[in-house]
């Protein structure tokens, strides 16, 4: 009787953790449990027994008594290891919005709110601009010819993107501007890119961070009418000096100082800022006409109105690059010939009036940014990783096809595959990620999102890149005009480094802000600990502590409940197919241990999880797996079904869902403290992993598929600009491969009797009049591979100059350095 009795407290227990219906709830349903076992175990009941269990409950309930007792020593223990929270790091976790990152993270998402997300679409206004303006500066842009020769874009290419809005993507219509939405954004980049990552860069930058953005958002009206329309004709080329020598990831520490003083402007003398700054790695300084500029602002003379603040913090402000003492114009070389340069000012004077949203914004830069950055992180870099992924999928899977080793497709070798359908997975993976991050910024600025997509999708980009290139080996090193994949290879740092060095996005960010915006509690908390009302904040703190702490034994125990039955008992959409259901409830299960893990890691570490960059930035690789799994869930239900979608989703989602798993036991195997990991492991896996590595099977169905022209292939090719210009790098190697699929079955028999030894001659032209004459393939079959394999040589060809290429003018050079102009 009495293991009865213990059993069905233990459960009770266990259900109201589960279910946290809340304190006063939950303590009446455990009360009810417990009076009910003294049917069949008076001790229950006994008097004695019933004074403990009145007290216990007491102290949880009774406010007074449980702040007395409980709450007064956590708050004095929790404030005393966390650490102190800057107003430039408060300002910057308030920023931005939440979205699906916030369910996943809390541990049990809400499938019916995610099946009623919609995909995003594009406008007739936008299609027909991606189909007409952007195809025609597509046919602008030799890469080439801008890379090694012009070392800039061509004169009416620059024209193009004025005169036709490019730069106006994000200005609202009443000030000229286009205001596409971000899907339509990240799609007019990404088929730039395929063309042109010069191009690319050029465009997206006035459309991410810069003055437009800012203006259009915070601006003044009459900076707005001032600015807004110049930009989006382009007669004003915008550029945003954040970064400099000493500042790069760590833009809030900027030295870039401006002192409020009265000066003069315009002969007239007029409240402003003396500013001293020195920018570097600043997109399209060289010829930008409008500077959006940041920098601390400080007012030790209290001209701003406001005595008691001298030091107002980061502050953004609009200067015409004209303006005397800026100096602006010189070019940085990062490798891609797009304008970068640095910007210096000494002894710059403005009026207030030019603080980008007036005076009253002064010190509000650092929100501004964080808040605009969603742009950059979440669609011009993607973007650019997305359509890196389409391109690779087409080009390195056309190319594995026309190439042959061996008397084989090099595609069909599984070494190959290894490689290809890696690519085939990142690919899927980009373009279904693209979709759900450009939904998410339809509605706010999601911080964590855009970190997340930044991070991802310009690592997805350099692995797919460097498959590619392995893939192509000889043909991909040599650079020239026919080689379809150096320069995107080069530009790959670029994209890694802007917006905030992965490195630090990963370790820092992602899983710093998705812990504190997207936690129901934790950023709550922690601002009471630092309130200077310390009766209230005492109040507020034993109301939050006690909700994070039920919230948190709760997300636990979902964890366990999910592992402990084997997935059966994790949620998934109703409208989910008995493919996709599986695998939501496997998202399911794994948010709820990403849910525990986080609550470990923060309860025990505190504070000093900040300095366990390893630990952090391993759950922050699952919070970001899963949102890509979701990705690719919704991507998938809203294409056409076919044999190929379900394979490059199912492998995609594998390979997420394992990465998040590996990911979570790395954690656990790493942590501080070995033993409560462990029992969180067996909590949240009481049977050991779940999945295991991707196969070999789903390697060569994929390295397969990435030959043949299949659905998502043929999706691909719509998102990206497509040539079958023989003399073009992509369009040589794709109108071969246009032409291999016409003669494929003639060509497949005349290899195969090759390869017997059937036919005889020298050469193929012997050889063909062979197989005809065996009645192996007709005469006009043989005609096609005839012409077919002219082409086919002559797209496995490499470029070769002449000795006069690589000759310099003689030019008296004494120190080789001058030319840098290093300041």
């Amino acid at each position: 009787m009495f293991l009865i009795t213990l059993l069905s407290v233990l459960v009770a227990f266990a259900a109201v953790m589960y279910f946290n219906p809340g304190l006063l709830i939950g303590s009446a349903i455990f009360t009810a449990v417990w009076l009910t076992t003294g049917l069949i175990t008076p001790a229950m009941v006994h008097p004695v027994t019933l004074v403990i269990l009145a007290g216990v409950l007491a102290l949880l309930n009774v406010p007074q008594l449980r702040r007395a007792v409980l709450t007064k020593s956590a708050y004095k223990t929790i404030s005393g290891v966390m650490p102190q929270m800057s107003q430039t790091e408060s300002e910057a976790l308030e920023a931005g919005t939440t979205w699906w990152d916030a369910d996943l993270f809390q541990g049990k998402p809400d499938w019916e709110k995610f099946s009623s997300i919609t995909m995003p679409t594009l406008t007739k206004k936008e299609q027909s601009f991606i189909d007409n303006e952007v195809e025609e500066l597509c046919g602008m842009l030799d890469e080439w010819e801008i890379h090694h020769y012009r070392k800039d874009l061509p004169p009416e290419a620059w024209q193009f993107l004025k005169d036709k809005g490019f730069f106006s993507l994000i200005i609202p219509e009443e000030y000229g501007g286009k205001h596409f939405s971000p899907y339509a954004q990240s799609r007019i980049m990404s088929k730039i890119a395929s063309r042109s990552i010069t191009g690319a860069v050029t465009a997206m930058v006035p459309n991410s961070l810069g003055p437009g953005e800012l203006l259009a958002k915070y601006g003044t009206d009459e900076q707005k009418k001032r600015w807004l329309p110049g930009l989006a004709k382009g007669t004003e080329i915008p550029c945003f000096g954040l970064t400099g020598p000493e500042v790069g990831s760590d833009a809030g520490s900027i030295p870039d100082l401006g002192i409020v003083c009265k000066g003069e402007h315009d002969g007239k003398e007029v409240l402003g800022i003396r500013l001293n700054f020195a920018k570097r790695w600043i997109t399209l300084a060289p010829v930008a006409t409008v500077i959006g500029l940041a920098f601390k602002l400080r007012d030790p003379d209290g001209l701003l109105g406001d005595p008691d603040t001298q030091d107002y913090g980061i502050t953004c402000a609009l200067i015409p690059a004209d303006h005397e003492g800026v100096e602006i114009g010189r070019r940085h070389y990062p490798g891609a010939p797009f304008m970068n340069g640095p910007i210096n000012g000494e002894d710059v004077f403005i009026p207030v009036d030019w603080i980008i949203g007036g005076p009253e914004m002064a010190g509000k830069g650092w929100r501004m940014l964080i808040e605009c950055l969603g742009a950059g992180r979440g669609v011009s870099l993607p973007a650019l990783a997305t359509a890196s992924g389409e391109v690779g999928y087409r080009m390195t899977g056309a190319f594995g096809k026309i190439r042959r080793q061996f008397k084989t497709e090099v595609g069909k070798f599984e070494g190959v595959q290894e490689a290809t359908s890696q690519i085939a997975i990142l690919g899927y993976t980009l373009e279904a990620m693209r979709h759900l991050v450009t939904k998410s910024l339809e509605s706010g600025t999601p911080s964590v999102i855009t970190a997340m997509a930044k991070y991802h999708a310009t690592e997805m980009m350099r692995t797919l890149i460097n498959h590619g290139m392995d893939v192509a080996g000889g043909r991909a090193i040599q650079l020239g005009p026919r080689n379809f994949m150096a320069l995107p290879y080069q530009s790959v740092p670029i994209a890694i480094t802007v917006e905030g060095a992965n490195i630090l996005t990963r370790s820092l960010m992602i899983f710093g802000q998705g812990s504190m915006r997207c936690h129901p509690y934790l950023f709550d908390v922690i601002q009471t600990l630092q309130t200077d009302d310390k009766k209230q904040g005492l109040k507020d703190f034993d109301r939050l502590f006690f909700a994070l702490a039920g919230n948190s034994i709760s997300r636990t125990m979902r964890a366990f409940v999910l592992g402990l039955s084997g997935n059966r008992l994790a949620n998934a959409p109703e409208k989910a197919d008995s493919f996709t259901k599986e695998w939501y409830q496997r998202i399911d299960r794994m948010s709820a241990a990403l849910a525990s893990s986080a609550d470990l890691a923060l309860g025990v570490l505190g504070g000093d999880l900040k300095r366990r960059e390893l630990l952090s930035a391993r759950l922050g690789d699952v919070h970001s797996q899963l949102f890509m799994a979701c990705s690719i869930l919704k991507y998938y239900e809203n294409q056409p079904a076919s044999t190929a979608e379900k394979v490059h989703a199912r492998a995609s989602l594998h390979q997420a869902l394992y990465t998040a798993q590996e990911a979570l036991f790395d954690f656990y195997d790493n942590f501080t403290v070995p033993g409560i990991a462990g029992v969180f492991k067996r909590l949240a896996f009481p049977y050991g992993r779940i999945l295991k590595k991707p196969d070999d099977d789903q390697l060569r169905a994929l390295g397969d598929l990435i030959m043949e022209d299949n659905p998502v292939r043929q999706k691909f090719g719509q998102f990206i600009h497509n040539s079958l210009e023989p003399s073009d790098a992509f369009g040589r190697v794709e109108s071969t491969y246009q032409k291999l699929l016409t003669v494929e079955d003639a060509w497949g028999k005349y290899n195969k009797a090759e390869s017997r030894g059937k036919l005889a001659g020298d050469d193929i032209d012997a050889r063909l009049s062979s197989a005809v004459s065996q009645n192996i393939i007709t005469q006009e079959e043989a005609d096609n591979i005839r012409e077919y394999d002219k082409q086919r040589y002559d797209a496995l060809l490499t470029d070769a100059f002449e000795k006069s290429f690589f000759e310099r003018a003689e030019v008296e050079v004494k120190d080789p350095a001058a030319d840098a102009n290093v300041s």
